[in-house]
This record gives structure tokens, sequence and C-alpha cells, in this order.
């Protein structure tokens, strides 16, 4: 169900919206769609929007990748998913993805597995070893990085990849 206008101006209600968290022109077009704002108006909101450099897709793709490879490390794979989610183009996000190099998505499995490998530092070698790599999975790296990863970390992997329904963390 639409919630009613407030009275508010679509503009004012975008700024409003821009408050918590950056947002991508789709979220914006979305959600003052869902305030019931007319179309010229949601346009006209929109476009000041990003003259005034509020909504900027690329930007705000650049952004999301580097805070969130900088405060949960995720594969290239889960990045691209949760890029998607925000409605950005392929563009943008391929532009945002050239940051993750193949240097910096080894770097990023290995601080995973080295955080998970003392996290789980009360568990059997093999036990340790088979979770960490389900973890590694969970977030999307691929075998050979998994391997290399936990290889480097704590020796030879001699487990297969399961999963038991755990969560990720």
């Amino acid at each position: 169900m639409k919630k009613k206008k407030t009275g508010k101006s679509a503009m004012d209600s975008a700024l409003d919206y821009l408050t918590s968290r950056p947002r991508t022109v789709r979220e914006m077009e979305n959600y003052l769609d869902g305030q019931n704002y007319g179309e010229y108006e949601v346009y006209a909101a929109v476009e000041r929007l990003k003259e005034l450099k509020y909504l900027d897709d690329a930007r705000y793709a650049a952004d999301f990748v580097s805070t969130r490879l900088a405060t949960k490390p995720l594969s290239r794979r889960k990045l691209k998913e949760q890029l998607r989610t925000h409605y950005l183009s392929a563009d943008d996000i391929d532009a945002a993805m050239e940051q993750v190099t193949d240097d910096v998505e080894r770097r990023n499995a290995m601080a995973v597995a080295e955080k998970f490998y003392r996290q789980f530092e009360g568990l059997e070698e093999y036990d340790r070893r088979q979770r960490i790599v389900r973890r590694l999975a969970g977030r999307g790296y691929d075998f050979g990085v998994i391997r290399d990863s936990v290889e480097e970390l704590i020796g030879a992997i001699d487990c297969p990849i399961a999963s038991d329904g755990e969560d990720e963390e």
C-alpha cells in the first residue's frame, strides 16, 4: 500500500530520504513513487539531485565496494550480487569492481580465513579447516582462492566443501 503525501515537496522528501545514507537513482525514484508523487515531480527532483551531485550511481557503486572491502571482505561475486540489489547499471558495477584485483581478492580471502581460524581455535584441526572453507565459500570466493588461503594459513585441504546449514557469522 502506498503512503499518502505529507504535504512536503518531492525534493524535501528526497532530501529527507538521503539523510540516513546515500541512495541510487533508482532507489530514489522508487521511494518517491511510493510516496505518491507524480511522474514529473519525481523526475524533476531526481534530476536536480543529480545536478547537485547528491545522486551519482557511479560514485555510489565505487564507495559501496570500497566500504565493503574495508568492513566485511566479500568476493567479487558477492559484491556484484549486492550491487545489483541497488538497481545499478552493469557499467557502474563493472567500473566499481575494477578496484577488486586478483591480489585484493586473495588478501581479503586470507583476512577472512584468519578471522575464522582464530574464531574456531577450540575445534579439532579437520573441523576447523572445514568450517573455514565453508565460511569462505559462503562469502562467494571460488575454490582456487579458498584452497590457496587455507593452505597458506594451515596446510593442505583434505576436507570436502559441504554445507551443514550453519549461518555465515
